[in-house]
């Protein structure tokens, strides 16, 4: 049997990298397959492949969009060279497959893959797809999908959801009696859900009766937001700010309405978990893809939507709350819905998805 070799490109943020490991540990664990992580110095795939017992190779390559001119034009400067890394390195390695899953590094990683015949399949958790995604969607021989919306960018694309932590999937609904809000603004926090929350929490506690709060602000952001929380005047014994959660399903499943932006994991968990959620996308995310993320769970009824100018009327954003806060059959619908958006199976639907078009380029 032909031994199988899987070359994963790409990282960055925690969306494109903890997805692609957990589709790494399927290869290796049910097929014995060899990986090899290709990414940048400058996205998470720096920590976390080597934390995750795999290896890793480095490219230089940067952005392209939403950067200065100066940037792009030292990006493209630099593009020919990663190319000419991306061969090198895929000559030594021999993969059977090539796996893009987003990120600085995919693009020339694919690219050259196509250049040289070796099958590859592109991984796009987004509504809308990156730009390296867009650019090889119609040439990569195969490609995993979270949207049904963004099938249409790719040949041969099956809709597998992305990878999640198996405890989302398995949490109960909330015990408690009363409701609890989780405020979520992603790994490194929101500004500006740090600074718009605390505007309205003591009338947002006064308005629905029991109701808790949970902050994550983001390390960096944390002393501003509990000073911001503090002088509300708020119930402290009604709100948390915590720096960071590294219990994050638990602190879903105590969740009744978790309030986030819409990036493609966040989206995939809450999914997951069943959780109903408001989203509040990041305006400045490339291609304006958390919105079209965020726009799928409202189409699903699983959410509801404002967008950052919506925060700058704090009565608005205290309106929505309050509303579905003190609306637990609404909540439970959402909740409803939320879950039918679920892919269980993702990481492992992934993995075989690999191996079969390996398997058919022999």
């Amino acid at each position: 049997m032909t031994e199988l070799r899987v070359l994963i490109a790409g990282g960055g943020t925690g969306g494109h990298i903890i997805p692609a490991l957990a589709v790494a540990r399927e290869l290796t664990d049910r097929y014995g397959a060899e990986v090899l992580f290709v990414g940048t110095t400058r996205g998470m795939e720096l920590r976390l492949v080597p934390d995750a017992g795999f290896r890793l190779r480095l490219v230089d390559v940067g952005p392209l969009k939403n950067v200065s001119l100066l940037r792009r034009l030292r990006t493209l400067y630099d593009l020919p060279r990663s190319l000419l890394t991306c061969h090198r390195l895929i000559r030594e390695f021999r993969p059977s497959v090539v796996f893009g899953v987003g990120g600085y590094a995919s693009g020339p990683a694919m690219a050259t893959a196509l250049l040289m015949k070796i099958p590859t399949m592109a991984f796009e958790p987004n509504a809308m797809p990156g730009l390296a995604n867009r650019l090889v969607g119609k040439r990569v021989q195969a490609a995993a999908v979270n949207f049904p919306s963004s099938a249409a960018w790719f040949r041969n694309a099956e809709v597998t959801g992305i990878p999640v932590r198996p405890g989302f999937f398995t949490l109960q609904p909330p015990g408690r009696t009363t409701p609890h809000l989780l405020v979520f603004g992603g790994s490194q926090g929101s500004r500006l859900l740090n600074e718009t929350l605390p505007r309205i929490v003591s009338r947002l506690l006064g308005a629905v009766p029991g109701l808790t709060i949970t902050h994550q602000s983001g390390v960096r952001l944390a002393e501003s937001t509990q000073n911001a929380y503090v002088a509300s005047g708020a119930d402290p014994a009604r709100w948390e700010v915590c720096p960071f959660l590294n219990d994050m399903p638990e602190r879903f499943g105590e969740a009744n309405l978790v309030m986030s932006r819409s990036g493609a994991s966040t989206v995939a968990e809450l999914a997951a978990a069943g959780k109903p959620a408001l989203l509040v996308p990041f305006a400045a995310a490339a291609d304006d893809h958390q919105k079209r993320n965020a726009e799928e769970m409202v189409r699903a009824g699983a959410a509801v939507m404002l967008q950052e100018r919506d925060l700058q009327d704090s009565e608005k954003l205290l309106d929505v709350l309050r509303d579905l806060l003190a609306d637990p059959q609404r909540l439970a619908s959402m909740s409803a819905a939320a879950r039918s958006q679920a892919h269980p199976d993702a990481a492992a639907r992934i993995a075989d998805k690999l191996v079969r078009l390996a398997a058919g380029s022999a």
